[in-house]
């Protein structure tokens, strides 16, 4: 059984890899960044043994070294980057501000690698060697053919560069990297009209991520194992 670190675990997709890893005999560390919209979480890890938890805010750089620090020198097989934020809603033309770009962008392409960098001495140590990131498609720049959305878009946009190069300076140490779209997914993210639930989602995503090999890494993958183009 393998070792899995999970970001954004407290709802949503992530408490959802959480309960299908763990009810999978594996060991978990899951991640929240507060104790009040994390109670099914906590109440999770009260109960199983194999669950620990951990609290890590991504958008803070103290944070993410007491995070590290916490983390000590324990190995870990997967590496899963769920936590992410939307934005706001209306980043249309017109209505794009500094202010709430710049937010969006630290947490969704910038503090996946600051995490990265300070927890591949983790991923070095495990057996696995995979790092997964929880992109969208919304940032394939060849998808968008309905423009609008310029926050999410460019900080998936940016998010699918930096882990395309992570994945081409570690291939030599045999580390696996992907980017994985789970989906137009019925979370709060996705609203109730989205097309597939957390399950589904999240069962593709792990066939994928047990799939990923040094052969397919630096791939952008759909939640069903198809290649999304860039």
């Amino acid at each position: 059984m393998a070792t899995i670190l999970v970001t954004g675990a407290n709802r949503g997709l992530g408490i959802e890899f959480v309960e299908q890893y763990i009810n999978g005999g594996n060991e978990v560390i899951a991640t929240y960044r507060n104790e009040n919209s994390s109670i099914d979480l906590i109440e999770m890890g009260n109960e199983r043994s194999n669950l620990k938890l951990l609290q890590l805010d991504v958008s803070s750089n103290k944070s993410l070294d007491s995070f590290a620090e916490n983390l000590g020198n324990s190995p870990i097989d997967i590496f899963i980057n769920n936590a992410g934020v939307y934005g706001p809603r209306n980043s249309s033309f017109a209505n794009v501000d500094e202010e709430n770009w710049i937010p969006a962008i630290k947490i969704n392409a910038i503090a996946p690698v600051l995490l990265t960098q300070l927890i591949i001495k983790n991923i070095r140590a495990g057996t696995d060697k995979k790092l997964i990131y929880i992109t969208s498609k919304m940032g394939s720049i060849d998808d968008n053919k309905g423009g609008g959305a310029y926050v999410y878009r460019s900080s998936k946009t940016a998010l699918n560069a930096v882990v395309k190069s992570l994945s081409i300076d570690l291939k030599n140490e045999n580390i696996a990297v992907a980017l994985i779209h789970p989906g137009w997914v019925k979370t709060d993210m996705g609203g109730p009209n989205a097309l597939i639930d957390k399950d589904t989602s999240v069962r593709g995503m792990t066939e994928v991520i047990s799939n990923l090999d040094i052969s397919s890494t630096g791939n952008f993958f759909n939640y069903d194992g198809t290649i999304i183009p860039w």
